[in-house]
């Protein structure tokens, strides 16, 4: 009998490469824009409901900690559903539930709302990446990729900018609504442009099984602390994201709603930072480029400590910039380094990844709280000298077999596997 032969795959240039690309970036887009689109307005949120900071900055942990749970188990379920059914139902989903938050009438529901998001959201960012695995060309794999990353990084400024102009001209309700009708806007138009899982197998593996592929990755010497790595840094970058609108809305600065939100637009840096510091990194070296560019977040971090805006503004620009650069290390070297366990390694980076904006995001807030900016900087300089001490660690790591690196003119191998 003959082999089935598999549809072709899905190669730049054609038609369908263009309607997948347009499809997956508007998912993107989406995505991030639902996810991150409140940061803005938690200095709103906590006069409206009264709040402190760090209660405020609940409306983005509890999104960021329910997603960081169920993309552990979006691979189990996504391999026993078509992909495109997923990921479009996920968006409607998320867009009603954004849609519900924008008119919810007390602290609790909204939360229950965002919460609710998050989980629904996960649905997207794991999927999109194995359906592009499954349905297009290797030679065409790497433009999908960055195209859909780019429209996550574009969707987490767009969201955070646009919220924070809107919410100043029509409230805070109106807002968030106008980013649920793009969540929807999303969501027709993948139904109607993604292409079919043509090459899509299903397959059913129990529960249990799925539970115990997730302590694989914790046999490595190197994994769990690039999991650590990722959760200090992602934590660092959004505790600034979130409470630096506190700061700039109140005196000496006292700018509006609309002008912080413009502070947002130093998102845009990590597209660049992410495909630059990636082909450095292939060149120097994941151990060099890791420890520098965490260094940078703590450069960027002290800048937000001078009066002068200019600084402030200039700080959050290198830290995003550095930020991205370790996100691009990081989550590179985690796929090297976990093999046949890549799934597995990828799913616990995004949940610890997520987790940090989560957990740290809302203790930062306990630092501006009761010490106003000083207590946010000191917070995150502890968190990254942590982060920078595990890079060094990192470079004493042995190489996994077969993946040793040539060595170097100093006579040591930089080891990067």
């Amino acid at each position: 009998m003959s082999e089935t032969v598999p549809p072709p795959a899905i190669v730049r240039g054609t038609p369908a490469f263009r309607r997948m690309n347009l499809a997956l970036v508007a998912g993107g887009l989406a995505t991030f824009a639902q996810l991150y689109s409140v940061q803005p307005l938690l200095p709103v949120f906590a006069r409206t409901f009264h709040l402190d900071a760090a209660s405020a900055s609940l409306a983005v942990s509890v999104a960021s900690m329910t997603m960081a749970a169920a993309l552990l188990f979006t691979g189990v379920v996504a391999d026993r559903t078509d992909r495109r059914l997923i990921m479009v139902t996920a968006m409607v989903a998320a867009a009603l539930l954004t849609l519900a938050a924008s008119v919810a009438p007390t602290w609790p529901l909204l939360l229950a709302a965002r919460a609710l998001t998050g989980l629904a959201l996960a649905g997207v960012p794991a999927v999109a990446l194995t359906y592009i695995g499954e349905e297009v060309d290797a030679g065409s794999i790497g433009l999908a990729v960055g195209m859909h990353i780019g429209g996550n990084v574009f969707g987490g400024m767009a969201g955070r900018l646009v919220m924070g102009v809107v919410a100043d001209q029509l409230g805070w309700r109106v807002a968030i609504a106008m980013v649920g009708v793009l969540g929807l806007a999303a969501a027709i138009l993948m139904g109607a442009t993604l292409p079919p899982s043509r090459r899509f197998q299903p397959r059913t593996r129990p529960l249990g099984a799925a539970f115990k592929a997730l302590a694989i990755p914790f046999r490595d010497k190197g994994l769990p602390w690039l999991f650590l790595l990722s959760f200090l840094c992602m934590g660092a970058f959004i505790t600034v994201y979130n409470y630096i609108g506190f700061r700039l809305l109140a005196p000496p600065y006292n700018l509006s709603q609309s002008v912080v939100g413009l502070v947002f637009v130093c998102y845009l840096l990590g597209m660049v930072s992410s495909a630059f510091i990636g082909d450095l990194a292939g060149k120097l070296g994941r151990r060099k480029v890791l420890w520098a560019a965490i260094a940078g977040m703590g450069v960027g971090v002290g800048l937000t400590a001078f009066r002068s805006l200019p600084l402030v503004v200039l700080g959050i620009a290198v830290l995003t910039f550095a930020f991205f650069a370790v996100h691009s290390v990081a989550s590179s070297w985690v796929g090297r380094r976990a093999g046949p366990a890549r799934a597995e390694a990828s799913a616990i980076y995004l949940f610890c990844y997520y987790l940090g904006a989560s957990v740290v995001g809302t203790l930062g807030g306990y630092g501006w709280t009761h010490f106003g900016w000083t207590g946010v900087v000191g917070f995150l300089g502890a968190l990254l000298v942590a982060a920078l001490a595990v890079s060094v660690g990192l470079a004493f790591l042995q190489p996994l077999p077969g993946n040793e690196p040539p060595a170097r003119k100093m006579g040591r191998k930089a080891v990067d596997s």
